[in-house]
């Protein structure tokens, strides 16, 4: 039997196929079509997975969306009215789209893959959520916790999952959202909404929480981790282009300049920025002002996550959560859920956004409605596109560059090689993986001793501001080397969690330790990608660290490469040394 998930329509699209409760296929949107965030109709998407398994539409049994459209609806109308005339723009650039489009999905799914309406199920946003993380999990039971910006009504959801079926018990509802109450900082701070929030949580460390009692003259916390927002502060129940409103820079000031260097005396001045300014003192102020906001953000945010998940813990009285929700990508506050929520473990879906709702209404159609057991953990998320040899080969011959092909042990030996003398490497192997972390499939690689090696590659490669960390890859055998660890878990597997890096190592692997002596791991597993094992294997054969600085294939401002002819442009438009497409070292 054959299930299509898909999400779409608000950001990160994408589609997922399982074929009897097993994934077969699952990708995001933008990989195709290289729209960051692409929120449209997954048709490239669906078209992948469906190639993927070698089916067509005919073979589909039931197309699941992840969302219910008419609630959703339901809360956008609702908020028109209530803010009438504030909400009158809004009124009119959403409901049309609504009508003519987004309540159209059985439509659409006519349309686009021949299906009848009667194969199309909707399940809840916090359901799909749910199901993405517990059906997914390695627990027969657990606790489950949802937490995002909004789905139709519900903020976050509190459950409990077992075996194959999910009760949910409470949930929050808009407009009191922690994950809005993030983005409003976020846009405060200069960046982009469901893009920047991680930028948010890479600039805190540069601060200090000075600024906490501010943070909490808008948001009221309760005991049991929700939340009541000061609806006075916030425009997002109406405005179209502002999430904050007047009331709220009368607390917080001006906000950031998007187009602002940051530095501050902690971080000092980036040598790329050029000649320091005229009024760099001046400028080093407010920078550090905007680092204590994030500070302070963050640290709301933890002790509001911490509290919700303790509620949990006491109702449910489980050892195990399951864990979901765009929020769930925010890796400082996760460490301190596993610390003091009073679980024992945790598992995290890879795709937590809105791409994970997508595998999620197909489990929830699989393990709820059709009451199938539940077949699968994953245990990696390689289940994107794979291209071929002659793929390869083709793109590197239509861009005219020069290349060598050598067999596996010799690629090791020589890239290893490089990776020790100082090189950054293009590393594009197999299949894309799931969600928006790059685990060694679509990466950059450097090498984590060279304390220099941050700003060389943020200088060469990834043209982005220069306080965002860079994630480490680690041999799963050596993680408590080097790591402040207490035992293996999922979460290390796909970039979800930071840990303390021990005291002794962070000279040791200094450009992937950040400001504040952490960093946020992927530990490798030999059984799911033996040929990236193998390099750091090698890498550590020669150097004594098993450590490589692993950052994803793409630009500033574009999604993970996907296809050879993606890496080819990517690695010529930056200053990345070599590009290895599967067996092949590509030359400029």
């Amino acid at each position: 039997m054959y299930i299509l998930g898909i999400s779409c329509w608000y950001h990160d699209a994408a589609a997922c196929l399982l074929k009897d409760g097993r994934i077969a296929a699952c990708s995001e949107e933008e990989r195709f079509s290289r729209k960051k965030h692409d929120f449209e109709f997954p048709v490239n998407a669906i078209n992948f997975c469906l190639e993927e398994a070698g089916i067509t539409s005919k073979d589909i049994e039931y197309v699941v969306f992840y969302d219910k459209p008419i609630r959703k609806f339901d809360r956008i109308l609702t908020s028109v009215i209530q803010n009438i005339p504030k909400s009158l723009k809004l009124f009119y650039l959403a409901v049309p789209l609504w009508l003519k489009e987004k309540l159209q999905f059985k439509r659409k799914i006519k349309k686009q893959l021949g299906i009848d309406a009667d194969k199309v199920l909707f399940a809840s946003h916090h359901s799909s959520h749910e199901a993405s993380t517990f059906f997914l999990s390695p627990f027969s039971e657990a606790a489950i916790l949802t937490v995002d910006g909004v789905g139709e009504w519900a903020t976050a959801s509190l459950g409990i999952g077992k075996e194959n079926n999910i009760m949910l018990f409470e949930e929050m509802r808009f407009p009191h959202s922690v994950g809005l109450l993030y983005s409003a900082f976020t846009a405060f701070l200069g960046f982009e909404i469901n893009d920047g929030e991680y930028k948010v949580m890479g600039l805190a460390p540069y601060g200090e929480p000075k600024y906490k009692d501010k943070v909490y003259k808008v948001v009221e916390l309760n005991e049991d981790g929700s939340i009541k927002l000061n609806l006075e502060y916030f425009s997002f129940t109406y405005s179209t282009d502002a999430t904050y409103t007047d009331k709220f820079l009368d607390i917080f000031g001006e906000p950031r300049d998007p187009k602002s260097l940051f530095f501050t005396e902690k971080s000092g001045y980036f040598s790329y920025y050029g000649q320091k300014p005229e009024n760099y003192i001046e400028q080093q102020k407010k920078n550090q002002y905007y680092a204590d906001i994030a500070a302070s953000i963050q640290d709301v945010l933890e002790e509001i996550l911490v509290k919700m998940a303790k509620y949990l813990y006491q109702k449910t009285k489980s050892k195990n959560l399951c864990y979901a929700g765009g929020v769930a990508l925010n890796s400082k506050a996760n460490y301190r859920l596993m610390k003091e929520s009073g679980f024992e473990n945790i598992y995290i879906q890879p795709a937590s956004t809105d791409a994970g709702g997508a595998i999620g209404a197909a489990l929830w159609a699989w393990c709820q409605v059709l009451k199938n057991k539940r077949v699968e953990v994953m245990e990696h998320a390689y289940y994107g596109k794979e291209y071929g040899e002659q793929e390869i080969v083709d793109a590197i011959k239509e861009n005219n560059l020069k290349y060598k092909k050598i067999d596996d042990e010799q690629l090791i030996d020589e890239v290893s090689g490089l990776l020790s003398k100082g090189n950054v490497i293009g590393w594009y192997q197999g299949r894309t993986e799931w969600g928006p972390r790059a685990l060694g499939n679509r990466s950059i690689l450097a090498d984590a001793r060279n304390p220099k090696m941050k700003d060389i590659v943020n200088t060469k490669v990834k043209f982005r501001e220069p306080f965002r960390p860079f994630a480490p890859s680690v041999l799963d055998t050596s993680v408590a080397d080097y790591f402040e660890v207490d035992k293996e878990s999922y979460v290390q597997r796909f970039m979800l969690m930071t840990y303390p890096v021990k005291k002794e190592m962070q000279k040791v692997i200094p450009a992937v330790t950040h400001e504040d002596g952490t960093s946020r791991i992927q530990s490798v597993i030999k059984q799911y990608n033996p040929r990236y094992y193998k390099l750091i294997e090698k890498f550590k054969e020669k150097t004594g660290v098993g450590v490589v600085l692993n950052t994803s294939f793409n630009l500033k401002g574009e999604p993970i490469v996907n296809s050879p002819g993606n890496a080819i442009k990517t690695y010529l438009n930056s200053g990345i040394d070599l590009l290895i497409l599967g067996n092949y070292i590509v030359y400029k």
